[in-house]
Formats: C-alpha cells, structure tokens, sequence
C-alpha cells in the first residue's frame, strides 16, 4: 500500500512545503537562509523521487501526472516571488524571473485546455532541465550572502529562462495541433 502511494505522498509533500518556505523567508537570523535553503532542497529532492519511485515501481497515476508538475510549478513560483520580495531577485534577475512565472502559467493553462480534450502534454527533457535549473537558481539566490553564488544563480536564472521560451514555445505549438 506504502509502495503504491508513496510517490503521490512526495508530490503532495513538495506542495505542502511551500509554507514553511514562505515562513523561513521571515526568520530573522544567521541561519535563516540555511532553513529555507534546507526545506527548499527537501522539497527538490522530493521531486526527483516521486516520478523516479513511480516508473521504478510502475506505480504511475493520473494524480502524479498532473499535479507533479503543478507541484514543481508551485514551489519554484512561489520562492520565486519571495525572493523579489526580500529584494534578492532584483534587476538584473527579474526579467528571467517574470519570464518563467509568465510561462509557467502559459504552459498550466495549456495543459489544463488538453486535459479537457484528452490530450496529454508529457513533461519534456527541456522541461526537466529548465526546472533543474530554476531549483539550482532559486538556492543560490537565497544564498545571496556571497556574491559569486549569486552570480551563479543569476546565470542560472537567466539559462533556465532561456530554455523555459524554447520549452514553451514546443509546448504551444503542440497545443496549437490540438486545437480545431
């Protein structure tokens, strides 16, 4: 039974740590950005594992389908938008960071118009390696205390949304096949 629905459990873990995200931004000391980089990588690691758990074990369901990647879309906006708020993304990393909340709405709302048609929109490679990025990002921004890695989450922020458009972009126009 645990095997079963431990992928789904992980999913919903990863949501449910958007909270204490939220929180840990408010701590206010030496270790603060420790505790919200500590639940953030938690809640990455839970991404990796709940699809790698649900193919090893074949226990794939149309709820991890759909809202894993909701889940992934939800954290990574979510730490997004307080990093603007503590003024750790700011200039030079806010287009990129507008880019990929924009397209993460797109492709949300994509996905939920092929739903309606029974059309499934499988997560792509650039996908997998645009969310990789943005987590890789979102950490070293929240480590804005040294400034070489947040050059690195800067450059990382700026790639992600660089394949964040070109992923997009594949996903509209296998949107636009659909529609009559």
């Amino acid at each position: 039974m645990l095997k079963k629905n431990l992928p789904n459990l992980l999913t919903i873990s990863r949501a449910l740590a958007i909270p204490a995200i939220i929180l840990s931004f408010y701590i206010e000391n030496k270790y603060a950005s420790l505790i919200t980089i500590s639940i953030f990588i938690f809640a990455c690691i839970t991404d990796f594992f709940d699809g790698y758990l649900a193919r090893a074990w074949k226990v794939q369901s149309k709820f991890g389908r759909l809202f894993d990647p909701i889940a992934d879309k939800l954290i990574v906006v979510s730490t997004i938008i307080m990093l603007v708020y503590k003024q750790k993304i700011n200039d030079f990393t806010i287009v990129p960071s507008i880019i990929i909340v924009c397209r993460e709405i797109l492709v949300s709302g994509l996905r939920e118009f092929l739903i309606a048609t029974n059309v499934s929109l499988p997560v792509s490679k650039a996908g997998k390696i645009k969310t990789f990025l943005q987590m890789v990002a979102v950490v070293a921004l929240i480590m804005n205390d040294y400034e070489a890695i947040q050059y690195i989450g800067a450059i990382c922020l700026w790639v992600a949304a660089i394949i964040t458009v070109w992923s997009c972009y594949k996903y509209i126009l296998a949107g636009i096949k659909q529609i009559d």
